[in-house]
């Protein structure tokens, strides 16, 4: 004990620091202090296998560096920081644990060692429309067998999510696997690699040099996993996450539909109240927050599905529903928003949202319009929107939900950078997406690509693009040839937008479509149904894929017409 205590006092005086005080590394030379963590670790293994009590102290040292090494990565694992490591450290030498929150085991940093380190190595994150068909892109072109890259995907979830079909899952019109198929499976018969991990840090080096040779790469991304990956060629194609909030209680009640597990929690919320509802008077309410493509889309489907059982109320802060979509579009949408009864709130503002509560001796809601926690618990499971006219001659209006749905608002979650150096950083516009030039590229960084979401580019009016699957999957293609350009030394091309048109869907049965290169047309009803999912069944990502879902749709669509024949021979035979 004496001796441990010694060594501690040793250490202490050594690097001058305290329990109190935070470890400084701005001055140390990287090989030094790799040394002196595994000096530290050791003395606390040391004193776990001795039995000191208290060993939780250690947990109070904090670390801090003005270098670009990444510290906490060197223990972090699923959100642990390295403030817990040391306890880690002691507790993996301990048979009884120093600190029992800490369930996970502590993983130190490892570099992604890429098969061959003479090819280019072109890491892209996210595997949404942009990110994924950027890398079929590359897959599919013609290379010299010395340049052609080495290509990893990287994605929070294991599955791409073909979004502007979400809307089918709650009809019960897809199955899930037809527009969530798992990377591994689309990405079996090629040579790109796919990781499912969350990405952490970057930072990026090509900013030094137009080639970005300022070593063996130009850069390095940090996943949460521990996995350093060190890039030639980045891709950054992270879509946008719900912004929820903006306004109170939208974080703790609204819904947000953006993602299939977005999709999924809707789904099991509304069999939740149709089975609670069921052979009651009581409608479900139903308010969907924002009327443009999603929330309007999102109307439509809930409305027919819940049919004569529900009430669906749209609130929207413009006057009108799709405000930027084709004349079509939007009378197609009012058409058969009207025919079902959807309750259209134009002109207002949602200032808050609480939950009510039907029971006695709690205490009111806070100023914010949030319920205390007890509350949240034990009340009832409706809503309390609170709308705010956002036009002359309107009042407020409160309204009452059993499920609010939010379509409005989001932002890029672009990756941190490591904060050591300033010269380094992207240039972002307000909503976080990364400056471009038409070729793609983000301003400053010659080796990183940006498209989709995470890309701020403006058309020839000077509007940034709008944030929709045509505008990223035109972008991934453009991104694929240039970086085959840009490997290769050849010439790289402006993106031009160009808009085909716009499509929606409006129930089981019904959709609109208004393609651009006819002015005036728009096909509805059935046959703007039809169109819409031949369009979206060329654009599923690979032909493999491709065929299994037009199978499916087949077979769908020839039980749906055997069911429809026999249900009107049965009511003509029964009215003869």
């Amino acid at each position: 004990m004496a001796l441990a205590a010694s060594a501690l006092m040793s250490l202490n005086r050594k690097f001058s620091f305290s329990h109190t005080q935070p470890f400084l590394f701005s001055s140390f030379p990287r090989s030094v202090l790799s040394l002196q963590i595994l000096t530290l670790t050791k003395v606390v293994k040391f004193y776990a296998c001795k039995g000191i009590p208290n060993a939780n102290r250690w947990n109070k040292v904090s670390f801090r560096t003005s270098h670009s090494i990444n510290f906490s990565l060197l223990f972090e694992k699923r959100g642990i920081g390295f403030r817990n490591g040391i306890v880690a450290a002691a507790a993996a030498a301990s048979p009884s644990p120093v600190n029992e929150d800490i369930s996970q085991k502590e993983t130190p940093q490892r570099i992604y060692t890429w098969p061959d380190n003479k090819k280019p190595k072109v890491c892209i994150l996210g595997g949404g429309f942009g990110g994924l068909y950027t890398a079929l892109r590359l897959e599919s072109l013609i290379w010299a067998d010395d340049k052609k890259p080495q290509v990893l995907l990287v994605d929070q979830s294991e599955r791409f999510v073909f979004k502007p079909m979400l809307y089918e899952l709650l009809s019960g019109e897809v199955d899930a696997w037809e527009i969530a198929p798992r990377f591994s499976e689309l990405l079996a018969n090629t040579g790109i690699q796919f990781f499912q991990d969350r990405v952490k840090m970057l930072h990026p080096a090509d900013h030094l040099g137009m080639n970005g040779s300022t070593g063996s790469c130009s850069g390095t991304v940090a996943l949460e996993s521990g996995l350093l990956i060190e890039y030639d060629w980045l891709v950054l194609s992270l879509g946008a996450e719900a912004k929820l909030d903006t306004v109170p209680g939208a974080a703790e009640f609204a819904f947000p539909f953006s993602t299939l597990e977005d999709a999924c929690k809707v789904d099991n919320k509304l069999k939740e109240l149709e089975r609670r509802k069921f052979g009651k008077d009581s409608l479900i309410r139903v308010a969907v927050v924002g009327c443009g493509y999603s929330g309007v889309e999102l109307a439509a489907t809930v409305s027919e599905r819940l049919q004569d059982r529900g009430l669906v109320q749209a609130i929207n802060v413009n006057t009108t529903i799709l405000p930027t979509a084709p004349p079509g579009n939007r009378e197609a949408a009012l058409k058969v928003l009207s025919s079902r009864k959807v309750q259209l709130l134009l002109g207002y503002l949602v200032r808050c949202i609480r939950k009510e509560s039907d029971l006695e001796g709690f205490a009111m809601p806070t100023d914010a319009g949030v319920f205390p926690k007890s509350l949240a618990e034990h009340g009832s499971e409706k809503y309390i929107l609170e709308l705010q006219p956002a036009e002359r001659g309107l009042q407020s209006q409160i309204l009452e939900a059993d499920l609010v749905l939010w379509t409005v608002g989001s932002q890029p979650p672009l990756p941190q950078l490591e904060p050591y150096d300033k010269t380094h950083e992207l240039p972002l516009n307000g909503r976080g997406q990364a400056e471009t030039d038409e070729t793609l590229r983000v301003k400053g960084h010659p080796r990183i690509f940006a498209l989709g979401d995470s890309s701020a580019l403006r058309d020839m009016n000077g509007r940034i693009l709008p944030a929709t699957a045509q505008v990223a999957f035109q972008q991934a293609d453009f991104t694929g040839w240039n970086l085959w350009a840009a490997i290769n030394d050849r010439p790289l091309l402006p993106f031009r937008f160009q808009n085909l048109g716009e499509m929606m869907t409006l129930g089981r049965n019904d959709a609109a479509l208004s393609p651009s290169f006819i002015e005036g047309l728009t096909l509805e009803g059935p046959v703007g149904h039809a169109a819409r999912k031949i369009a979206y069944l060329i654009r599923l990502p690979t032909d493999e894929h491709r065929l299994k879902v037009g199978i499916s749709w087949l077979t769908k669509a020839a039980v749906d017409s055997v069911a429809s024949i026999q249900s009107t021979l049965s009511k003509v035979l029964s009215g003869s």
